[in-house]
Order: C-alpha cells, then sequence, then structure tokens
C-alpha cells in the first residue's frame, strides 16, 4: 500500500478576495510559497523515515521528529489559519448565537475577549500564533499562545481559531507592524467556521 502524504489545501475564496485586509500577492506568496515549504519539508521527512525503514537503517531521531513537529505543526496551523478567514462582507463582525454566549461568559464581553486575544498575537516572542481553544475537561475556552509551530501548545485542546504572526503572513501588506495586521485580522474572520468548530467540540 503507497504510504500517505501531506497536501497543500485549496483555499475557499479567492487570493484577491480578502484585499484590502489582505492582499492577493500576501495571500499568494503565503499559501502557495511558505505553506507548501511546510508540506514538501514534512512529506520528505516521511519519506525519508519510510525508506529508513525498509532498508533497516538508523537516523538521528532526535533531530529528525523535532523536525517532523515544526513542519507538520506548520502546515495544520495553516490550514486552520486559511479555513478560518473569510471576505470581507462574509467575514468580521461579532459571532451570535452559542459562541457569542459562550466569549462573553468566559472572558466578560466579545470586546475584551477581542483585546485579549489581540494582545496574545502582538505578544508572541518571535514568530508564532495566537490561538483560541476550548478545554473539554473544564468546558472552558482558552487562550493559548502559540511559539513557532510547536511550542507552548496544550496538548488535547482543540483550536477552534488561530492567527498566524509569523512576518511572512504580513510583511508584504504591512511591512514590520504585527498590531496592524491583527487589527486588519477582525475584519476577515470567519465566525461561522469557528461556530461550527465549537458546536462540534461542545456536542
Amino acid at each position: 500500500m503507497e504510504a500517505k502524504l501531506y497536501s497543500l489545501p485549496k483555499l475557499s475564496y479567492e487570493y484577491g478576495e480578502l484585499a484590502p485586509y489582505m492582499s492577493e500577492e500576501q495571500l499568494r506568496i503565503h499559501h502557495s510559497k511558505h505553506h507548501q515549504a511546510y508540506v514538501n519539508a514534512a512529506n520528505a521527512i516521511l519519506q525519508r523515515m519510510d525508506k529508513a525503514r525498509t532498508e533497516n537503517t538508523d537516523f538521528d531521531v532526535k533531530s529528525t521528529l523535532k523536525e517532523l513537529s515544526w513542519n507538520v505543526g506548520g502546515h495544520l496551523l495553516h490550514s486552520l489559519f486559511w479555513e478560518n478567514l473569510a471576505p470581507p462582507g462574509r467575514g468580521g463582525g461579532t459571532p451570535g448565537g452559542e459562541l457569542g454566549e459562550a466569549l462573553a461568559g468566559e472572558f466578560g464581553s466579545f470586546e475584551r475577549f477581542r483585546k485579549l486575544f489581540s494582545q496574545a498575537a502582538v505578544s508572541v516572542e518571535g514568530s508564532g500564533w495566537a490561538a483560541l481553544t476550548y478545554c473539554r475537561q473544564t468546558k472552558r475556552l482558552i487562550l493559548m499562545q502559540i511559539e513557532k509551530h510547536n511550542v507552548n501548545v496544550i496538548p488535547m485542546f482543540r483550536i477552534l481559531m488561530v492567527l498566524d504572526v509569523f512576518e511572512h503572513a504580513y510583511y508584504i501588506d504591512y511591512k514590520n507592524d504585527r498590531a496592524k495586521f491583527v487589527e486588519a485580522f477582525w475584519s476577515i474572520v470567519d465566525w461561522d467556521r469557528v461556530a461550527k468548530r465549537f458546536e462540534d467540540v461542545t456536542k
């Protein structure tokens, strides 16, 4: 049986549809170059491990697994990121329904959640992500600040929404102004998709 590998997900919108908050050039390079690089690297590692297994040869387990974690983490987080974006007019605004109630209940108000999430995104050390997650044990929405693609990740927390704050996510449009990019993000959040993830995890 042929071993399965990762593949770059197709976007549900065109490269130019998130403008002016994310330009066509920025999205195209981010998706087709940066995300594709994580996919390619993860697949190369899997193929290298498969070859070592079939040839019964050794490899540096520690460095290989660290490299795999970095690239698979990058692939999966980017895949989530594309899914929780939507063109202006369809994205943005405030969430309603059970998600809106849960955010207000956990954080005090949607406005306070937005402020805290933005602070988490802006203050990530180096490169990384801000994430809204759900803990099944406590049944609480919890913010998670991920450094790189794989540091400070809380195991088993379901990620509902992520924001990429690697410079490659915004450098064409916003130069080094991460805060301005984070502010723009709120105009293209697909709350329907985030609400669906919330519904799925709380059933």
